[in-house]
């Protein structure tokens, strides 16, 4: 049964980000107010480290758990539709996973759309886990990532495997955004429901700021559409109520088709990335917690 803490959640994030969107604000503006409420928002958990970096030219975060942790490294990308987001808007729930996988967590602020459409953030991505498998050879590596962040952990072991780099040991996708074509039917059935796009306006923009003159379907922008044999263990966990369902069950559904392990787990009466509120209800603690044990057990432990 769902919490009746999410429920009030639910409601409380449907109209916040109602009025977020009446305000209208340009990218800039409205990257540096997301990063604004999350400081104000989200606590960041006691006992973690956080060591600002810069990998290959790319800058970003390590979130350390003061805890006892095994050599088990996280690559973590950020979701904002690939023209928001940073590691300040994301630090609180990236830390909170690296807790829970009881591993290293390095997040990154990959090149963001419209100023730095695709490739670039892609290429950013592959930069930095081509500098970790350098800089730890004897770790295993995993990756994971919401929304957007999803979409790029998966095109980025697209790219890892037809390079014929070591693969992550696992991927962690929350609520991936993987159809940026825009075709899936929740896109449009599930808009109402959906706090973050009440329709396709948002998205549909965002994509077309990213892809700018690449195709919508390639396969690094939509990797739905992509060849998805040959990938790592993955574990996808997404909400009954999120306009991208589709784009996690079809997912789920090719990858198994061309012969590698995904397992998708849907949340009754979750929205999109409710995970953001972990330790606020069970629904976001529950999920967190199955994420970083999946992590910790291919990334520690070697488990298939």
């Amino acid at each position: 049964m769902q919490s009746l803490k999410s429920r009030i959640y639910y409601l409380l994030t449907k109209r916040a980000l109602a009025k977020f969107r009446r305000l209208k604000l340009p990218i800039p503006q409205g990257r540096l107010e997301r990063e604004r409420q999350s400081e104000r928002l989200f606590r960041m958990p006691k006992d973690l480290f956080i060591e600002p970096c810069s990998i290959g030219g790319v800058a970003g975060e390590w979130l350390r758990p003061s805890a006892a942790f095994g050599k088990g490294v996280v690559l973590y990308l950020h979701g904002g539709a690939y023209i928001f987001g940073s590691a300040i808007t994301h630090r609180a729930i990236a830390s909170r996973l690296a807790i829970a996988s009881q591993s290293s967590l390095l997040i990154i602020n990959y090149r963001l759309a419209p100023e730095s459409p695709f490739p670039a953030g892609l290429d950013d991505a592959f930069t930095v886990y081509s500098a970790l498998l350098q800089a730890y050879p004897d770790s295993s590596i995993a990756v994971a990532g919401d929304s957007a962040g999803g979409g790029l952990a998966l095109a980025l072991a697209l790219k890892i495997r037809d390079e014929g780099l070591a693969p992550p040991a696992a991927l962690a996708l929350l609520s991936p955004w993987t159809d940026l074509t825009m075709s899936n039917p929740t896109h449009s059935s599930n808009a109402s429901l959906d706090p973050y796009f009440p329709d396709s306006a948002l998205l549909k923009a965002a994509a077309q700021a990213y892809a700018a003159d690449t195709p919508m379907d390639h396969p690094h922008i939509s990797p739905q559409f992509a060849d998805l044999s040959n990938l790592p263990a993955t574990l996808i966990h997404v909400g009954e109520f999120e306009a991208l369902l589709d784009d996690s069950k079809l997912l789920a559904q090719g990858m198994s088709r061309h012969g590698s392990v995904a397992t998708l787990t849907l949340y009754s009466g979750m929205w999109h990335v409710w995970q953001t509120f972990v330790g606020r209800f069970r629904e976001a603690d529950e999920s967190i917690a199955a994420l970083g044990e999946f992590l910790k057990r291919h990334i520690q432990h070697g488990a298939a």
